[in-house]
């Protein structure tokens, strides 16, 4: 990279530029599709959309309020929906209602959520040309297409946050120094790769509509955690020997084989979530592997490059020295901490593990939902018409549950005896207490063309992803399906929004365990290759999970019981949304294994010098933990733009990762690691013969010295 460097800098140069060209185009290709592919919400879904001309996800809901209005009126406004919406192609009218002082009208398209997205303005000019000045147009397209400029916005927001406080961090951590610069050029290229990668994946397969906000906020972060470290390495590098390609050669040798382990181990974290058979999870694991991949390649090519042109004199601080302005000794702060918790390790680690599980228990009170139109910015008119809808009838008319027959044969909804069945299960769901209406009838739109197919429409009372429309799904499935005596052949599913969402939950979390475990085993192998040590890999993942346990007790305390609206302005939810633990647990396994590596590569440096086990604990936290608490601020702050948002998914998303990150790089690394590590003593370096043939690395060498 030093011979080449020209060409390294030319070669991302043209990245970064692709990669910003990608990021204009990049929200007109991305969706919310919550779909579970082989579900019984799918195959309703498919009978719904051949049969009966009915694409859940490619349906708009127009909403016109009437105070006083006939017949007369309401067929008017009927005609003039129907004129607007044969604007728009392949589209029908498969449900029109006056209720509750409301008329509301689903337009069916055949097209996916995302390209009926890009009808919505069409819709909507076709409604006002048809005199419907005051009609609302909402429903799963319309809420996409709302949501992409809101999103823009806030990761525009997101990322002035995260410049600043990212630059006051580094100028506190680094000083006055031209090496304050190369953290942001690293980071520039790690999110236009980033990106760049993508917008190429999301030409061919389905990507999440949260993405850009997600990457490239923590693409920023990640990237300025490992340039910082490298940073920080040179420095020290450069103070010993005045030959610069000599100090980024030893700074790629130690720092650079750090970073190396650290983005793989976080790859290894988000890769699992390909496991997950549903396409808005595995877009989000695919979007984050880019992310630790792109931030090592641009670490380990463009930094040394940099470094290189920089020298080491331009690297040192003029004037404000910084925290950690040069290489000097170790902080005495750490060397504080690192010496309190060896000295005491089991009063720090009993200390320690009451404070992390008074915030864990919280975790247990954790309810989830597929998803929420309740928490929609209300400047939006998508929410403007949910809004109208849930005032005047109430949430669930806009998302039913479908309850879809399929009678195995032509005319077999016409025959009395299923007549009768279909009756009677109608009756019996209508008088469930979650239900605000159940709609029937004989002929179209409930009964298809063959007479094979006939649906349901059962209107319930709450939102789709609310609790008692999720127990709802389960009562029609469990009680009122298995119930209902139909003739030998015949087929019921459940569709619509909230069976989806029951279905995604359950395929989610039927996952998640396979998820931890994979994760786990993946990450005990690396580990131990990096450390030697079986004992030290098992330490790291333990401490892994008490991380992921702070993480969704702050959840349920800031979302849940209200905290963080009280605080920082964040939604009171009942529910956190299903796909953020999930998220949230891949990406925050990766980040705080990155801290670990970062200190305990940095322990075993020392121990292999020839430092006993204390030794080793005070001074690889004494040199690093400096620096990680620093990163660990620094993604705080990039972090920031999601919390700072108004999309509640992605601020779930930005105070877990906030809050845990920092307590992970803290409390976790900083008294946790060296106080356990202390009382295991020279059981840290262990490494069976045979394993290490397994894993083809050296073993630890034994010595008598335990601590």
């Amino acid at each position: 990279m030093i011979r080449h460097r020209v060409s390294v800098l030319g070669t991302w140069l043209v990245v970064a530029v692709l990669g910003a060209l990608a990021a204009t185009q990049l929200s007109s290709l991305l969706t919310t599709s919550l779909s579970v592919p082989g579900s019984d919400s799918a195959r309703a879904n498919q009978v719904l959309s051949r049969h009966f001309g009915e694409n859940i996800e490619g349906t708009f809901t127009v909403v016109v309020e009437f105070h006083t209005a006939n017949k007369t009126q309401i067929h008017s406004v009927e005609a003039r929906i129907a004129r607007a919406a044969s604007e728009l192609p392949s589209a029908t009218i498969t449900l029109q209602r006056a209720l509750g002082g409301v008329l509301y009208a689903n337009v069916t398209t055949s097209l996916k959520l995302i390209d009926a997205a890009r009808e919505t303005d069409r819709l909507r000019a076709a409604l006002v040309n048809e005199g419907l000045h005051g009609a609302l147009v909402t429903g799963p397209p319309a809420l996409d297409h709302d949501l992409a400029p809101i999103l823009s916005a806030d990761l525009r927001h997101g990322q002035l946050v995260a410049l600043v406080v990212t630059l006051a961090l580094l100028i506190a951590i680094l000083g006055w120094s031209w090496a304050l610069l190369i953290p942001f050029v690293v980071a520039g290229a790690t999110t236009s790769a980033a990106v760049g990668i993508v917008y190429l994946l999301a030409r061919h397969f389905l990507m999440v509509l949260y993405i850009p906000n997600v990457i490239e906020l923590v693409a920023f972060g990640l990237a300025v955690d490992y340039s910082l470290l490298m940073v920080h390495r040179f420095r020290s590098e450069s103070e010993l020997d005045e030959d610069e390609s000599g100090a980024v050669l030893r700074t790629m040798a130690s720092a650079g084989s750090t970073v190396l382990v650290s983005g793989v181990t976080v790859a290894i974290g988000l890769a699992t979530l390909l496991l997950v058979p549903v396409p808005f999870v595995r877009s989000l694991g695919v979007a984050g592997l880019v992310v630790p991949l792109a931030a090592s390649a641009s670490t380990l090519t463009l930094q040394p490059a940099l470094l290189s042109l920089l020298g080491g004199r331009r690297a040192r601080a003029v004037g404000f020295a910084g925290l950690m302005g040069g290489s000097g000794p170790p902080s005495r702060r750490w060397t504080w901490v690192a010496r309190f918790a060896t000295s005491r390790p089991l009063t720090v680690l009993v200390g320690t593990s009451v404070v992390v599980g008074a915030v864990s228990f919280f975790a247990f009170g954790l309810q989830l939902t597929p998803g929420s139109v309740t928490t929609v910015p209300s400047s939006i008119e998508s929410e403007r018409a949910i809004v109208m809808i849930e005032h005047h009838v109430g949430l669930g008319a806009i998302t039913p549950d479908e309850v879809v027959i399929d009678f195995g044969r032509a005319g077999g909804a016409g025959t009395s005896g299923n007549r009768v069945t279909v009756l009677r299960l109608a009756e019996a769901i209508s008088r469930d207490p979650s239900v605000f209406a159940v709609v029937i009838d004989t002929k179209a739109p409930f009964v298809d063309s063959t007479q094979r197919y006939e649906r349901i429409i059962v209107v319930g009372k709450d939102e789709f992803g609310a609790a008692t429309s999720q127990h709802l799904v389960q009562r029609l499935r469990a009680r009122y399906l298995s119930g209902a005596r139909f003739n030998s052949g015949t087929r019921v599913y459940v569709g619509g929004p909230p069976a989806q969402g029951v279905d995604f939950l359950a395929v989610v979390y039927g996952t998640f365990g396979w998820i931890l475990a994979l994760s786990m085993l993946l990450a005990m192998i690396l580990l131990a290759r990096a450390f030697r040590s079986l004992m030290l890999a098992t330490i790291a993942i333990v401490l892994d999970l008490v991380s992921a346990g702070v993480a969704y007790g702050v959840l349920v305390a800031t979302f849940q019981l209200g905290s963080g609206s009280v605080l920082v302005g964040t939604y009171h939810v009942t529910q956190v949304e299903g796909w953020v633990p999930v998220f949230l647990f891949a990406m925050l396994f990766g980040l705080s294994m990155d801290y670990e590596v970062f200190l305990v590569a940095r322990m075993r440096e020392s121990y292999d010098r020839g430092l006993d086990t204390n030794e080793a604990i005070v001074e690889g936290l004494a040199s690093t933990g400096g620096v990680v608490s620093a990163a660990a601020l620094i993604m705080v702050g990039a972090l920031s733009g999601l919390t700072l948002g108004r999309i509640a998914g992605l601020q779930e998303l930005g105070v877990g990762l906030s809050i845990a990150v920092l307590v992970d790089a803290t409390l976790v690394r900083g008294l946790m690691l060296p106080s356990a590590m202390a009382l295991l003593g020279c059981g840290n370096w262990w490494l069976p013969t045979l394993v290490a043939r397994a894993l083809r690395i050296e073993p630890s060498p034994r010595r008598a010295r335990a601590r």
